[in-house]
């Protein structure tokens, strides 16, 4: 008995390779569906616009890239923590004064009550991550908007911040934490630099400048690896995780995302407390790098925050959004703040930026959130 071999013709092989039941996209639609895309193209306009009027100015000299880079990073950390809580459906506008009263709670305890500044940090964070928690329960348990409730935080902090330093201090400013810090083992993966040999070697080559024997740029800012590590974890959290469909299912729809077993109330409490945890980072990084804290740090963080969120391509209301697409508005952020420094314009356009920059990016959302919708 003879077998016979039979091959598959070419239409029943592309039939097989093209599923009818899968719609094709075309590579722009995906690319105008990503969130980050409004801020990586503002990033290449703002970049490409001061390279044109501040070249020469040393703004992209090395410590001008580090000056613009650090101011960049310390607004990316809240931007981040405000990034993931707005996909969740929900604001904190206290982290502006969380920054404050953070930063007072670490310099408040090892100026005057003797403790070592390791305990400071980490009485700070507690604190911090403390009221971030009542916070959120508040929102979660009442029903109310947290627009709202973290405005009442708002005036709370800020109040207490100034009231307690007075109290406590007699004064609302603290310095001399750098002095108490010199040999304590934490304070520097807050207020230190990482790459300081590489930086000397770079400058006794001929690479970088140098002032005498030390380089114009010492290393890299605490602050700015901390910003990395923070972008780089939570994006993966976000995008690759079970914990980051939660996030986006609470902002998408919480009632339907409750009715199939997703822990919409806990995943809102703990993005409160990692917003007051990026808000005690910044302040913890402020606090060792200046040797001081002020009951006045931080104000209008918060609005510059979400705006960076925003610009990121988070929408107000919620489930959807980008961390990387926060970095990139913080980014956005640093560099203009810092050219419009270096090319001398008055500082008081910057402000107008910020609201030319949100009113844009709102519009540039709201019109991709048409044609995400219309895809569906």
């Amino acid at each position: 008995m003879s077998v016979q071999a039979t091959s598959a013709s070419p239409v029943s092989g592309a039939a097989a390779a093209v599923d009818e039941r899968v719609r094709q996209v075309s590579w722009a639609k995906r690319l105008l569906s990503r969130p980050e895309l409004g801020s990586v193209s503002g990033s290449i306009l703002v970049f490409f616009f001061f390279a044109l009027v501040a070249w020469d100015s040393g703004m992209f000299a090395i410590d001008g890239v580090m000056n613009w880079t650090v101011v960049s990073a310390q607004l990316g950390i809240i931007a981040i923590g405000a990034c993931l809580l707005m996909i969740a459906g929900e604001f904190d506008l206290s982290i502006g004064s969380m920054i404050g009263f953070a930063g007072m709670m670490i310099a408040i305890p090892a100026i005057y009550w003797g403790w070592p500044v390791w305990a400071s940090i980490l009485f700070a964070f507690t604190g911090a991550m403390a009221i971030g928690f009542l916070n959120g329960y508040i929102v979660v348990r009442t029903g109310l908007p947290s627009f709202i409730v973290s405005l009442a935080f708002l005036f709370i902090l800020r109040g207490l911040t100034i009231a307690l330093s007075i109290m406590l201090t007699n004064r609302t400013i603290i310095s001399g934490v750098n002095e108490k810090a010199e040999s304590d083992w934490l304070a520097p993966f807050f207020g230190g630099e990482i790459g300081q040999g590489l930086f000397l070697w770079l400058g006794q080559n001929g690479w970088i400048d140098m002032y005498g024997d030390t380089p114009v740029v010492t290393g890299i800012p605490m602050v700015v690896v901390w910003w990395f590590l923070l972008a780089l974890v939570c994006s993966w959290v976000l995008l690759r995780t079970r914990f980051g469909n939660w996030i986006f299912a609470a902002g998408g729809d919480a009632k339907a995302a409750k009715n199939v077993g997703v822990p919409t109330d806990r995943v809102k409490i703990l993005l409160f407390m990692f917003t007051a945890f990026c808000a005690t980072l910044y302040a913890a990084c402020q606090v060792l790098e200046f040797g001081s804290a002020a009951a006045d740090r931080g104000v209008l963080k918060e609005f510059e925050a979400i705006i960076a969120a925003v610009i990121g391509g988070a929408l107000l209301t919620g489930g959807y959004g980008s961390v990387i697409g926060a970095c990139f508005g913080a980014l956005i952020f640093g560099v203009v703040q810092m050219g419009i420094f270096f090319t001398g314009i008055d500082s008081d356009w910057f402000r107008v930026f910020l609201g030319v920059m949100l009113l844009i990016a709102v519009l540039f959302n709201n019109m991709i959130r048409k044609k995400v919708t219309e895809a569906r």
